[in-house]
């Protein structure tokens, strides 16, 4: 049992020194969780006292007006060893024998911390003590409720001393020790006020009455320690403190315990409770509750710390990994971003994810929607057909067939074609650049780095633009293709025009009638078509191999022998993350660590019982 507390006071000292001690924060915290015993009183409530009788040591700042201006974490650990000695968190490995000296070190501590001022700072000290002497047992001492502010102070020191103490106090997992002087009025107890504030049923509640010996003759507090004045959950523990005088006097703590257990076994009205009162009883009752306590919370902290465990690893996996220092690290690292990209952005294409179909849909809609809308009307009409026929044969007229007229017709109405032609290629370009956005946005390590970001959008686009020219160079050649050379077995296929023209008679504008044009119109129309419908299937081909195919194969090629040839300082820029991300990033990593360690040896405390 005794593992318990070593192990809430392990894990105390690492919330510490991690910044967590139940303060508001964006992080998770582990200190709420943890099971505590807070030392709640007023000022000359004899709450020092107490400590040092629990203690049994001279260790605490004394003085008029707020002595203590910082929690302080005490954690008490029992040894076997005939000596006794203290240590702070803040000098690790630095053993205090001279109490006098723990004494000035916790005002120094204090100081470097509020100042010299009278301030006060919710940042704990924690101190360990180890005797032979003691239990094992951690208490919180809080600053004492005060009801004025002294010379020094503002104002506002007493709602933030309230606020302070309620911080703690008001934590469900947070066992209160309100310390009460007996010569005073219970119902004006600073401590009792606010500890019924927080717990009005007085559920984890430990009562503690001082000072019962300076209580006016004639009068006791048998009442109050028999639960019938305040009643609590429970019973109250009474305790007679070293007198001013003889803290002057420097009286030791073991002649103040053999004198206050004399005071309960001899005094008439206290005798029949003698059993159950002293700074040392108070010790070893606050210990065994602390270990049952903390015994029955160790479920629902392993519950919780495995949750945030998750919640934890999720967000530094969101966050991403820190960025690397030396030149090499720092090239992998944007490598390994780049790919990641470029697998995201393959993957749109091959159909993984979403958009990738968007460029079939220009070759199966798109295109043969541009081809069918071509109008070859101004080409084909009579008055063209004539012209470009007769203009064709020069000072001679044809002998068997207009070559010449076919060869300019066919070529003004192929000549329509190359508008669809860059129209597919400018279509697809858009979607592949649109796509690279995508997945930039899906990139999660892109959005670490803005810098990056951009000049990967920059080198992508880049690359995009010159598939995009070489693509529709390409694509405009076949277009021209079918105008240099054309399809001669279509006309072989023909039938064989019996007349051989017009009136030879007739002037050389009148040569052919109308009938015999409308034929040649309606033949070259026929070629076109057949061209267009086999241009709808090479266009598409041209794209994807200079645009898609290239862009899955090289998308960044350019932008990676750029890299190679970069400096760590210009490396550097590329991967200059957010400085509030990487201080984030920081701080969940130890509050993870943190957690883990607190798991392992919560686990290995439980297997143990």
């Amino acid at each position: 049992m005794e593992n318990l507390i070593s192990l809430v006071n392990k894990i105390q000292r690492a919330c510490t020194a991690l910044g967590d001690y139940g303060e508001e924060s964006a992080l998770p915290t582990l200190w709420d969780s943890l099971p505590a015993i807070a030392v709640v009183g007023g000022q000359s409530s004899g709450k020092s006292s107490v400590l040092e009788s629990i203690v049994g040591k001279d260790f605490l700042p004394r003085g008029s007006g707020i002595v203590t201006r910082r929690p302080l974490v005490l954690q008490l650990h029992k040894i076997d060893e005939n000596r006794e000695w203290g240590e702070f968190m803040h000098l690790p490995r630095k053993k205090f024998t001279d109490f006098a000296a723990v004494r000035k070190e916790i005002a120094d501590e204090t100081d470097r911390e509020t100042g010299r001022s009278k301030q006060i700072s919710s940042v704990p000290i924690h101190l360990s003590i180890y005797s032979p002497n003691v239990v094992n047992l951690t208490l919180i001492d809080l600053p004492g409720l005060t009801k004025v502010a002294v010379e020094g102070q503002p104002d506002s020191i007493v709602q933030d001393i309230e606020n302070m103490v309620r911080s703690y106090i008001e934590k469900p997992n947070c066992i209160i020790l309100a310390i009460s002087p007996a010569n005073q009025d219970l119902a004006t107890s600073d401590a009792i006020k606010i500890s019924r504030e927080v717990d009005p049923r007085g559920e984890r509640t430990f009562g503690v009455l001082t000072k019962i010996d300076l209580m006016d003759k004639g009068t006791d507090a048998v009442d109050i320690l028999e639960g019938r004045a305040y009643k609590l959950q429970y019973p109250w523990v009474g305790v007679v403190n070293r007198s001013q005088a003889e803290i002057n006097k420097n009286v030791d703590m073991i002649a103040a315990r053999r004198k206050e257990r004399e005071f309960w076994a001899n005094s008439p009205e206290y005798k029949h409770l003698a059993q159950r009162m002293g700074s040392e009883y108070l010790a070893k009752m606050l210990s065994k509750h602390l270990e049952n306590v903390i015994k029955s919370r160790i479920p629902g902290l392993q519950s919780l710390i495995s949750k945030t465990i998750v919640e934890l690893e999720t967000e530094l996996n969101r966050l991403g990994k820190p960025v690397a220092t030396d030149a090499g690290g720092k090239l992998y690292m944007i490598m390994e971003i780049c790919r990641g990209f470029d697998q995201i952005f393959k993957e749109h294409l091959d159909g993984i994810r979403s958009g990738g179909d968007k460029i079939y849909n220009v070759f199966d809609n798109q295109l043969p929607a541009a081809l069918k809308r071509l109008q070859f009307d101004k080409q084909l009409s009579m008055e063209n057909v004539r012209k470009l026929i007769s203009e064709a044969d020069g000072y001679q007229p044809h002998l068997i067939a207009p070559e010449q007229g076919y060869r300019r017709l066919i070529e003004s109405c192929l000549t329509s074609i190359r508008g669809p032609a860059e129209a597919s290629v400018d279509a697809a370009h858009a979607i592949l650049k649109e796509l690279v956005h995508k997945s930039i946005k899906e990139t999660m390590e892109l959005r670490q780095y803005p810098t990056l970001r951009v000049e990967v959008n920059n080198a992508a686009c880049e690359s995009l633009e010159r598939m995009r020219d070489e693509s529709k160079r390409a694509t405009l050649q076949l277009v021209d293709m079918e105008s240099s050379y054309l399809t001669v077995e279509f006309f072989r296929k023909l039938p064989q025009d019996v007349e051989k023209g017009g009136n030879p008679t007739h002037s050389i504008f009148d040569r052919y009638n109308d009938s015999y044009l409308r034929r040649i119109a309606t033949t070259v129309l026929s070629y076109v078509n057949m061209v267009c419908a086999t241009l709808r299937n090479s266009i598409p081909k041209s794209i994807v191999y200079c645009q898609v195919r290239e862009a899955k194969r090289s998308l960044l090629d350019h932008f990676f022998t750029e890299l190679g040839g970069k400096e760590a300082k210009m490396l550097g820029k590329l991967l200059d993350e957010d400085p509030a991300i990487m201080q984030r990033r920081t701080n969940l990593a130890k509050r993870l660590e943190l957690y883990r360690n607190a798991q392992a040896d919560i686990d290995a405390v439980a297997w143990s019982k």
